[in-house]
């Protein structure tokens, strides 16, 4: 009777303990959000990000906020020799927050870690070239978000991106934008939204768009959003959220409907930090 008693209390803890750890986390993550904002932070990310000082007080407070928690549960490794630096932490928070603001607060909930290179680095593939040929073949890359529990970033690419932010191309937005496709664990454009009927909407859109600029780039027009897009549907979704948020006003004017489903996925209006 008695060791029946203490397997059902034990298995009673456990049920508790999985209901309440949603609440837990809420709670500890509130908790880190009214820490004192260093005013060192403040101005790394001032100089770092260049959009930050257009952000409202509330939308930089929230970002903030949202810094604090991300650098609390990621971890940061340097490769290759890299010894990884609070201007780094901070930068690439900063940069991967501003797709948090819709307060949707899962903090991309399968990512651990965040390795930098200092440069770009390279991997080796073996690739298919025939029905009994492959290959190993060596990529260069810039990023790379693993659907498991990892971004790679090249540190150079980063600030290059910080020191031009308007040309509609930024290695953490697109990388951390695959992040939040992936949270289902697919990586297809299509990322968790919030009502049902929502999926409806931006498939029909995103869809158009994408087809769009296949056809676009077949006919050798210029276009806003930039070519990589229109690889597959995946990285057409982290490209229009890299366009989204530094060529705000270029998208709107020339795809309207796409600059509308970004922000009321995102549930920002990025026009007015230009």
């Amino acid at each position: 009777m008695l060791k029946s008693t203490i397997i059902f209390l034990i298995i009673g803890l456990i049920i508790a303990l999985i209901l309440l750890s949603p609440l837990l986390i809420r709670k500890r993550r509130y908790l880190i959000k009214q820490r004192p904002f260093p005013p060192l932070w403040n101005a790394i990310i001032e100089n770092n990000l260049p959009i930050y000082l257009r952000l409202s007080p509330d939308e930089r407070r929230r970002l903030q906020g949202h810094i604090q928690v991300f650098l609390v549960e990621k971890q940061f490794i340097g490769c290759r020799g890299l010894q990884v630096t609070e201007e780094m932490k901070l930068t690439i928070a900063a940069i991967a927050c501003l797709l948090l603001l819709n307060e949707r607060g899962q903090y991309f909930p399968k990512l651990r870690s965040i390795l930098i290179y200092p440069r770009t680095y390279f991997v080796t593939q073996t690739v298919a070239v025939d029905n009994y040929i492959v290959e190993e073949r060596r990529d260069a890359r810039l990023g790379e978000s693993w659907t498991k529990d990892q971004v790679i970033l090249s540190w150079e690419q980063v600030k290059y991106d910080i020191d031009n932010w308007r040309d509609g191309r930024n290695v953490v937005l697109h990388e951390f934008a695959h992040q939040l496709d992936q949270e289902d664990g697919q990586a297809e454009g299509v990322p968790i939204l919030h009502r049902k009927s929502d999926y409806t909407i931006w498939s029909k859109v995103m869809t158009a768009e994408y087809k769009q600029l296949c056809n676009d780039i077949q006919q050798e027009r210029e276009t806003v959003i930039d070519s990589y897009g229109a690889t597959n549907p995946a990285e057409f979704f982290a490209v229009a959220t890299e366009t989204f948020f530094e060529k705000p006003q270029k998208l709107m004017d020339k795809h309207q409907t796409l600059y509308k489903l970004m922000q009321v996925y995102y549930q920002i209006d990025s026009i007015l930090w230009v």
